[in-house]
């Protein structure tokens, strides 16, 4: 989910704005999921570097940039448009300068913002590469998180190779999709199953 925050006009009519991705409620303003291969305070880490991001970012840039941050295990991914190289470089500096992160995956477009009718269109992509994963017998739809951004579809997540192969399988047959980026986190599958154990086990009871 993306929380986009209207800031200042444009050359009069065009509006750029930095925004980030958020996970609405729950603690620390994040929402964790006992389905996620990350830890709880791995995913509660990787909300924070959004948060931070969102609050960092420069107020010269607001108006030369429509930018979006997602973070996965301390990665983070740079989506959206920018008026010039200079501004996303800028960026870039910009969330490689929070806490915790290990790398920074620049996909930001030299651009004017994409209309509204892109927005929509990306939105319905992203729920048609998710619900094709969700329905795979192989693979969790859980372990994997979808960006889309002009018809081009970012995987990130932690998973094996077998699943990391099935997931960009799928999301390169849903419809609309031009291309697929992956910036999956490949795992053995000792790991794979650990985590899911790990994360799938009842809190423990503290009398």
């Amino acid at each position: 989910m993306k929380l986009r925050v209207t800031l200042a006009a444009l050359a009069g009519a065009t509006l750029l704005q930095a925004c980030v991705p958020l996970i609405a409620g729950g603690v620390a303003g994040g929402v964790t999921t006992a389905l996620d291969r990350r830890s709880y305070n791995e995913q509660i880490r990787d909300t924070e570097i959004e948060h931070r991001f969102n609050r960092s970012f420069p107020a010269a840039l607001e108006t030369r940039t429509n930018v979006s941050a997602t973070a996965f295990n301390r990665w983070v991914l740079l989506t959206g448009q920018a008026i010039d190289e200079a501004a996303r470089t800028e960026v870039e500096a910009v969330a490689r300068a929070v806490p915790n992160v290990r790398e920074v995956y620049n996909e930001i477009t030299i651009g004017y913002p994409n209309s509204l009718r892109i927005r929509t269109n990306d939105a319905l992509i992203t729920s048609n590469v998710k619900t094709l994963l969700f329905d795979a017998k192989n693979l969790s739809g859980h372990h994997l998180k979808v960006v889309t951004e002009s018809n081009t579809v970012y995987l990130m997540g932690l998973v094996t190779e077998p699943e990391a192969r099935a997931a960009t399988d799928i999301a390169r047959r849903a419809q609309g999709v031009q291309k697929v980026v992956s910036l999956i986190e490949i795992i053995p599958a000792d790991e794979a199953k650990r985590r899911t154990l790990e994360t799938t086990q009842p809190p423990e009871q503290h009398n």
